[in-house]
């Protein structure tokens, strides 16, 4: 059964026919549609042809006026109002593929269509790629979670602004699901690369024999963030002590993580990798910990 309801589907077609927007973008309808299902397996409506391809050349190329412009959200046999979720979210998804859409401005709005009525039956249309540095896009289940560590992510790009981090980030992010364990590697050198940032800026060499761990010390330490530096007297101090001594611990357990299950060492042939939930905590840890090093890093 599906999840995404004819009643969502519906909507965002009428908003797509209220914008004005045309589906296939700049290509032509069959090669569109071909993108998404197999026009040769679907039957005939006119007798002269054996497939669906002979119907969208007589009735939408051969003689174009045959067919409605917005045929498509309604014929039975594409079934987009009840086709299986996949179908219909790779249907979107080719909307705003660079190929079929070039105005960046189009493919914004449309993304927004699409997100603000899937997110109702709990799916959304994210980026996963890139091609020629234009974004690819394809449908999900929202996870719990995942949302924060997006935003958490394009807060990093801003601050670090190096194409070298953004581009692992982005890595970072499409890694989670489908290679946990290149998610989890690119997690702990997300950490270190703040850590030099900040001594770096703050004209601080840090030694060869350095460790992540010991990076960070150094890091809290030029940033006051040690317990030590903590007045006893201030309100919430055990509090303050406690979350600030948490902040090795979420390091080193990224530290063994990346060496046990990251992307940073080799594998037996009996390796079993985490799951990606496991990545998620790994990706979510360190993104909030490197903007909270970089926010104190701009204020101190």
């Amino acid at each position: 059964m599906n999840a995404i309801t004819t009643i969502t589907r519906r909507n965002i077609f009428d908003f797509i026919r209220v914008e004005g927007i045309w589906y296939s973008g700049r290509l032509e309808e069959h090669d569109f549609l071909s993108r998404v299902f197999d026009l040769g397996a679907f039957p005939s409506d006119d007798n002269r042809f054996e497939n669906m391809s002979g119907d969208l050349w007589q009735h939408r190329i051969n003689n174009p006026n045959d067919w409605p412009d917005d045929w498509v959200f309604n014929d039975s046999r594409l079934n987009l109002l009840n086709c299986d979720d996949s179908d219909f979210l790779q249907f979107l998804s080719e909307m705003i593929h660079p190929i079929v859409r070039a105005d960046s401005t189009e493919v914004n709005k449309l993304l927004q269509i699409f997100n603000d009525n899937l997110q109702d039956d709990g799916f959304e249309i994210v980026e996963k790629a890139k091609i020629s540095n234009k974004p690819i896009f394809s449908g999900r289940k929202i996870v719990a979670g995942f949302s924060s560590i997006e935003a958490n992510n394009n807060v990093l790009s801003q601050k670090l602004n190096a194409d070298y981090v953004s581009q692992q980030i982005t890595l970072m992010e499409s890694a989670i699901d489908n290679a946990p364990h290149v998610a989890i590697g690119i997690a702990k050198e997300l950490i270190e690369t703040c850590c030099l940032k900040i001594l770096g800026e703050r004209n601080i060499v840090p030694e060869k024999s350095w460790d992540l761990l010991q990076l960070l010390k150094n890091t809290n330490k030029e940033l006051k963030l040690s317990p030590s530096d903590i007045p006893d007297e201030k309100k919430a101090s055990k509090t303050i002590k406690t979350i600030l001594s948490s902040l090795g611990a979420v390091v080193h357990g990224i530290c063994e993580l990346r060496n046990d299950y990251g992307s940073g060492h080799g594998k037996n042939s009996n390796f079993t990798g985490l799951n990606k939930r496991h990545a998620r905590l790994a990706v979510g840890a360190a993104t909030t910990l490197a903007i909270f090093l970089l926010e104190t890093h701009e204020i101190i």
